[in-house]
Order: structure tokens, then C-alpha cells, then sequence
């Protein structure tokens, strides 16, 4: 097993997630709602934030299967909610709706940060890397900046993804019909036991789909720095 691939990945889940979480804090404390600095959520400390399945298990257990299997499957997963009160929120569910893309949207900021440090370092690389190929002769700087991209869009792609209680099902509040909306705070009352249990009867769907999103964004990154 590639341990430094294992350490390099879950310290970019740390930084990644932290600044995550953080943002859906922030935004919601500057739409009018307190309730994350209340509760310390306003903080760059990943123990505030980390949640066991989400943070560490669920996204380390495919990282050490990519390391066993030599496959780059998609590393993703979540943290710990930031807790908000969207009454308290200007402009109502479209307040809800931008307090929960600013989680996934830094990630996809922070891949698109990585992938201009790559391209301008290591052109090769980032042009492999938008082919999803991963020289395994890459220096250590390389292998870091290539995981912030592929953890980075694994977060953004599995966040947005309108499943709640994911980031992307507040997308769906905002514009879905009432009867809607109903179902989905039922299906939320699970919480994450509900996310667990849809990525054990659709991981391949899933999968596929994340993988289309990662691949679709990888090109918009090349078009953007012209590769």
C-alpha cells in the first residue's frame, strides 16, 4: 500500500473539508444568521468539524481501496453540518440555497487554485490529469497538488448532488414545488444514514455520475488556462 498516498490524501481532506464547512458558516453569518459563530462553527480548526463517517472513514476507506486496487476512483465524502436558521436568512430558501453551495463551490475554487499551480509547474501533468492519468513517477509536490485537484472535485461533485441532506438538495428546496419539499425534509430527518444508504445501493450510479462531473470540470479547467 502507498502510505504517503494515504497521508497526503487525508490531509488534503482536512484542509479541504475545513475550509468547506467554514464557508457555509461565514456566508450564513453574512446573510444575517449567527447561529454557526454561536456554536464555534466560524473556525479553521478541523476537529470542529470533522464527522467520523463522512470526514475520515468514508473517504479514507476509498483512498486505501485506490491504493490496493492501483484505480483512482473519486474520493469523496462530507463533514460534521454547520448548523444555520434559514429564518433568520436574507432572501429566504435562495438564502438557504447560497449558504449551502458555498461549501462545495470553495472546493471547486480550490481545484481550479490547484490546477493553475500544476499547469504552470508541471504542464504534462495537468494535461495527464485532464485524461484522468496519474504518472506514478511524479515528484511529491506533483502527487500533492494532483490530490487537491481529485479531492477537491470529489467533494464538490458528490456535495452537489441533490441528495439530502447533501449541499445540493437546498438547490433543490429553492426550486422545488411544496409537496417536493415535504419529501425531502422526511428524507432528511435520516441524516447521513440516509446518504450511507444510497451509496450502498447506487454506487455505481453514483460513481458514473461523479465521474462525468469531474471529467466535464477537469476540461473546463484546461479551456480556462489553455491547456
Amino acid at each position: 500500500m502507498d502510505i504517503m498516498y494515504i497521508i497526503t490524501v487525508l490531509g488534503v481532506i482536512l484542509v479541504s473539508m475545513t475550509l468547506h464547512e467554514a464557508m457555509h458558516g461565514y456566508v450564513a453569518n453574512w446573510l444575517g444568521d449567527p447561529t454557526a459563530k454561536l456554536h464555534g462553527r466560524l473556525t479553521l480548526n478541523p476537529i470542529k468539524h470533522i464527522d467520523p463517517f463522512l470526514t475520515i472513514l468514508l473517504p479514507m476507506s476509498l483512498a486505501v481501496l485506490n491504493a490496493v486496487s492501483g484505480v483512482h476512483a473519486p474520493v469523496f465524502g462530507g463533514a460534521k453540518p454547520v448548523p444555520f436558521n434559514p429564518l433568520h436568512l436574507r432572501y429566504g430558501e435562495w438564502g438557504a440555497a447560497l449558504v449551502a453551495i458555498a461549501g462545495p463551490f470553495t472546493n471547486l475554487i480550490i481545484a481550479f487554485l490547484a490546477f493553475i499551480l500544476l499547469a504552470v509547474s508541471n504542464p504534462a501533468a495537468a494535461t495527464d490529469l485532464v485524461q484522468l492519468t496519474i504518472s506514478p513517477d511524479a515528484s511529491v509536490a506533483t502527487n500533492i497538488m494532483v490530490q487537491f485537484i481529485l479531492i477537491n472535485l470529489g467533494f464538490f461533485a458528490f456535495n452537489m448532488l441533490p441528495i439530502p441532506p447533501l449541499d445540493g438538495s437546498r438547490v433543490m428546496y429553492a426550486l422545488a414545488p411544496d409537496f417536493i419539499r415535504r419529501g425531502m425534509e422526511e428524507i432528511e430527518r435520516f441524516g447521513v444514514m440516509f446518504v450511507f444508504l444510497i451509496i450502498i445501493i447506487a454506487s455505481s450510479l453514483i460513481g458514473a455520475i461523479m465521474s462525468a462531473i469531474i471529467s466535464g470540470v477537469l476540461r473546463a479547467f484546461s479551456a480556462a488556462t489553455g491547456l
